[in-house]
């Protein structure tokens, strides 16, 4: 919004500087009548009959008084105007770093040099929050941008199966119905893994108390089929671990971590193991399961939206849409806890969520 103009900073402060010095100037001098001139007699005799009396100090010392007072004035004024600069060139640095950043340059830094001091501590500050945000834009960029290819590949088969069917009336419907509607099952289950992605990143729901073990027993439940045509065996484990959050986005959260688990194991006769308990202050879900050896620098990437792994990319009907582990870190980050995933010796994963306990 528009503002009336105003004084700088700068100027500010070089009239502060030199308004404490004028005043500083004046009570030195005022220190000098009071315990000085006070006690010099005046009367023609002067001071003990030989030095001059008041009248004539008085009228040597106010014009001499007075130059220093403008000279002190002048010299508040140049040396204020120069310390000013001198103490406000860093935030100018941080000026022009906040417009660089406002049309669009996120990747220039500041990198203030020099002792630790506030403008060092406002200089880092911003560097990280530029940082973070450089991050966040191209995070959301390359989200944007996967979605809108994930988003285009069903409306793009739909679009083909439709030619298809118009150009050649005697193809079997039967056939093109069921490749539609699974084309559109898996538009749909896309659209609504983004819509509780969003939801679980803008972290506005209602905090109740939650069981982890209560939804790993629900889960596993609703799983077990899965698991059984795989011929996997899937165990739960542990006890009572409760916290705070949505229950609805934690079971989401559950069964995303136990569906990966089934769904990215051994073709036969692999394990799925689930963990609860309470350590501390803190509630503790464990998922491990079998499985190949994933390599260590792929692990990281296994919660960016879309990113489904080496050799993990299935084409069945539990092939997902590459978003599980990322609404899984959401939902984690939303309420206030920490997701890590580690890479067994023997192959498979061990993802272990921790979120803030309660009483």
């Amino acid at each position: 919004m528009p503002r009336r103009p105003g004084l700088s900073a700068r100027l500010k402060l070089t009239l502060s500087y030199a308004g404490f010095l004028a005043v500083a100037g004046a009570l030195l001098l005022a220190v000098v009548w009071m315990f000085l001139l006070r006690y010099v007699p005046d009367n023609s005799q002067g001071l003990l009959g030989i030095s001059p009396n008041r009248y004539l100090l008085v009228r040597t010392f106010f014009p001499a008084a007075a130059v220093a007072m403008a000279l002190l004035l002048v010299f508040g004024l140049a040396g204020g105007w120069i310390l000013a600069g001198r103490m406000l060139a860093p935030l100018g640095r941080i000026t022009n770093a906040a417009r660089m950043a406002g049309n669009g340059s996120l990747s220039h830094r500041i990198r203030m040099q020099g002792r630790q001091d506030e403008f060092r501590e406002l200089s880092d500050a911003f560097d990280s929050m530029l940082r973070q945000l450089e991050s966040h834009v191209a995070e959301q960029q390359r989200f944007a941008a996967n979605a809108s290819h994930e988003l285009r590949t069903p409306l793009a088969i739909s679009r083909t199966l439709l030619d298809v069917a118009r150009k050649d009336p005697t193809r079997d419907r039967g056939e093109l119905i069921e490749r539609l509607h699974a084309v559109n099952a898996r538009a749909i289950d896309l659209t609504e893994a983004l819509l509780l992605l969003s939801r679980g990143d803008r972290g506005n729901f209602t905090r109740e108390g939650v069981d982890l073990s209560l939804l790993a027993e629900e889960a596993a439940e609703t799983l077990l089929p899965l698991a059984e045509r795989r011929r996997i065996t899937l165990d739960v484990t542990g006890g009572a671990a409760p916290t705070s959050g949505s229950a609805e986005l934690l079971l989401r959260m559950v069964t995303n971590l136990v569906q990966n688990a089934v769904v990215h194991n051994l073709p036969t006769g692999g394990t799925v193991t689930v963990h609860t308990e309470a350590d501390g202050g803190t509630s503790v879900l464990r998922v491990e399961n079998a499985g190949g050896r994933l390599p260590p620098e792929l692990v990281p990437t296994l919660i960016e939206p879309f990113q489904r792994g080496a050799e993990r990319v299935r084409t069945d009907e539990h092939a997902g849409v590459g978003l599980g582990l990322a609404i899984v870190h959401s939902i984690v980050r939303a309420h206030d806890g920490t997701l890590d995933l580690v890479p067994r010796p023997t192959g498979g994963l061990l993802v272990t969520v921790r979120l803030p306990g309660t009483q």
